[in-house]
């Protein structure tokens, strides 16, 4: 089967921002505003990815603290005032979308960030008139985890599966487009790393932005 389609649907963070530094600020304020000490040296790295809920969930258990909806919230009003903003674009990125663009490939971003800081970070960064569509949660609207995210994107597009890629860093996005019969590239630059992208059955691994170029046709 082609690795190639004419519809690109892009992961956020790890796939086209470096986001930890935001993430991470804003991870040490929502725990701070619990009451918690962080250490110094935490590293979210591997847990980029998934819905806040469950990072804020991982991060809470050390504290032996249940009180998930509240560091959400406070994460959240941190990363909307602040946190956003020190995302980062892979070197190689913008050149390629922009490349993309104007060959006619129909690009639509697909993440489980909320969707209004999605399209500020697109925006921050002039990248928003590139997409076709800007997808990602949205409260009360069961979107947070990528099968039901990318469901809903191909409802609402009207586009086949097999029409589509799904580009990501984690197995998420794999596993996401997988369960709704499309093909998955998983990236090496982001938060994963290739043997859980393979364990997640990725349909090609790349390691550089500029090679998201031959995936589309």
């Amino acid at each position: 089967m082609p690795h190639t389609a004419s519809n690109l649907l892009l992961d956020l963070d790890g796939t086209l921002v470096d986001s930890q530094p935001g993430i991470l600020s804003s991870c040490r304020a929502a725990l701070r505003a619990l009451g918690h000490e962080t250490d110094p040296e935490m590293d979210i790295r591997s847990i980029i990815g998934p819905p806040i809920e469950d990072v804020m969930r991982y991060l809470l258990s050390s504290f032996g603290d249940d009180r998930v909806a509240e560091a959400v919230d406070a994460y959240r009003a941190d990363y909307g005032d602040r946190g956003l903003l020190l995302s980062e674009l892979y070197p190689g990125i913008r050149e390629t979308l922009v490349e993309l663009h104007s060959r006619g490939v129909r690009l639509l971003l697909a993440t489980s960030k909320r969707q209004t800081f999605a399209q500020r970070i697109l925006d921050n960064h002039g990248l928003s008139d590139r997409f076709q569509g800007i997808y990602g949660s949205v409260p009360g609207a069961g979107l947070d985890h990528k099968p039901e995210l990318l469901a809903h994107i191909l409802k609402d597009t009207g586009l086949a599966a097999e029409d589509c890629l799904m580009i990501g860093d984690r197995k998420f996005d794999i596993i996401g487009a997988h369960a709704n019969r499309m093909r998955a590239v998983g990236v090496l630059w982001g938060y994963g790393n290739r043997d859980e992208l393979e364990a997640a059955g990725a349909d090609l691994i790349i390691d550089n932005p500029t090679e998201l170029r031959t995936l589309a046709r």
